[in-house]
């Protein structure tokens, strides 16, 4: 074992950095940003060691990004070069495992861009088979895109095992640019979800590595504000289409109430809360003026949530476009259904409480002292 952890610690690493630049090339990316490193433990020796070629701005860290990999089996007799992809999330304040069939949406995502490339190589694997009985070596399969296979009775020379990775890593040079460009991969949390715990650990002043600066590819999207006015009118306006065509009255009431229109219809009246979003639509932010007033509005209002919405980031200005349409009326929001991000607490600061300057303390510190039914469209 102590063998094993040398070779892949750093005899393997130290043999790939002496190919940086053709590895940095094949990556299309700067020397500097190629990054190279191995495990064979965490606490206990690693079930599944391992040794990843990455993008250090895409791949910050092995839980996160995506990036080339040599996983080694458990029972040593084999290892794959797999283009594979950490098993955390970034929330906001934590990093959340993934779960499997969350990783298997974002191969599903991965593989079609890759299609032309991996045309003619046969010997490519969408399975790879690890032997791994512990939950974390467990984890890489799910998260396999395509794979090489290499027996340890018959490996090919250097030079194939080189040229192999430079191959694989312009697939990764593929993902990476899609993923620049993507607005939301299946699989990941929802943009605005990650942007709203990103906000909230923020204010409460969470004390992380992540928090302080934006977030990158493989870590969630953060969506600029043109952005998020793009999906805004794209949604107000496919829902205005789609109340119009059923006979009521449409007021974009948005800028002065806590909901977005107004419909009337004869003696009806409704109230509609309306969110866009490029995920699946499985969560979305809502505000506690928005719970409140829908509540008090039961049964007489609809959430309209238009999800899988297009944006397009390559113009000047984003353009939305696309998506489905889910309407669910009467909307009851039920406390289940709702998860809570932060809290506003009250404290004590101000009511008579003996409170000591920060000066102070921090001299007292210097001199040692301790102190319901839903309907879908699509939309063009």
């Amino acid at each position: 074992m102590k063998a094993r952890g040398v070779v892949i610690r750093h005899e393997l690493p130290e043999f790939l950095r002496t190919h940086g630049p053709a590895l940095a090339d094949a990556l299309g990316t700067p020397h500097d940003n190629l990054g190279v490193e191995g495990r064979d433990a965490t606490g206990l020796k690693t079930e599944i060691p391992w040794v990843r070629v990455f993008g250090r701005e895409q791949s910050p860290r092995a839980t996160t990004g995506w990036y080339a990999v040599y996983l080694f089996s458990a029972g040593g007799d084999r290892v794959y070069l797999s283009l594979n992809q950490g098993t955390t999330v970034w929330s906001g304040g934590d990093f959340k495992a993934r779960k499997a069939e969350d990783l298997r949406a974002r191969v599903g995502w991965a593989r079609p861009f890759l299609a032309d490339q991996v045309a003619g190589r046969p010997e490519l694997h969408d399975e790879i088979q690890l032997d791994a009985t512990r939950p974390l070596g467990r984890g890489y399969g799910p998260g396999n895109v395509l794979a090489f296979e290499y027996s340890r009775d018959a490996l090919p020379s250097q030079a194939v095992l080189i040229d192999d990775l430079r191959y694989m890593l312009g697939l990764l040079r593929t993902i990476y640019e899609a993923e620049r460009l993507a607005p939301h991969i299946p699989g990941d949390p929802a943009p605005e979800v990650l942007e709203a715990e990103r906000t909230a650990a923020i204010a409460a002043g969470r004390r992380t590595r992540m928090v302080a600066r934006p977030m990158r590819s493989g870590q969630g999207f953060r969506l600029t504000a043109g952005e998020r006015s793009a999906l805004e009118r794209h949604s107000v306006a496919a829902a205005t289409a789609y109340f119009e065509e059923q006979g009521w009255n449409v007021k974009d009431v948005g800028n002065r109430e806590s909901f977005d229109l107004e419909l009337k219809r004869g003696e009806e009246v409704l109230r509609v809360e309306v969110k866009g979003t490029t995920s699946a639509g499985h969560d979305v932010i809502l505000t506690r003026a928005e719970v409140e007033k829908q509540r008090r509005y039961y049964p007489a209002n609809a959430l309209v949530v238009v999800h899988s919405i297009v944006l397009d980031r390559t113009a000047a200005e984003p353009v939305a476009s696309g998506g489905v349409l889910h309407c669910t009326s009467p909307w009851e929001i039920a406390d289940e259904d709702l998860t809570v991000i932060s809290y506003a607490y009250r404290t004590a600061v101000g009511d008579g409480e003996v409170s000591q300057s920060v000066q102070s303390a921090m001299n007292v510190l210097a001199s040692g002292s301790r102190s319901a039914e839903p309907n879908e469209s699509v939309i063009p």
